[in-house]
């Protein structure tokens, strides 16, 4: 019997961690990548130019793995 995955903690995220990116890209069922967290803890900020100052530092997770149209937007687990 399937048990539910208990949610995680985004801030217990190492760099190096195994993540899969799961989702129906192009409208393509069942489908999961596979890559590596690069940065846990990401801003926009960093890429920035200056001209959005003073905008929230809203952390984001950096990871080499593939998202393609669709599957983006759904779960990022680790393993």
């Amino acid at each position: 019997e399937a048990q539910p995955v208990q949610l995680g903690h985004s801030a217990a995220l190492r760099h190096g961690e195994f993540v899969v990116a799961l989702g129906s890209p192009l409208s393509l069922c069942s489908s999961v990548s596979m890559g590596v967290v690069s940065n846990p803890k990401r801003y926009a900020s960093e890429f920035d130019d200056g001209s959005r100052a003073g905008r929230t530092r809203t952390p984001f997770i950096q990871t080499d793995t593939p998202i393609n149209i669709g599957n983006s937007g759904g779960p990022l687990v680790n393993l």
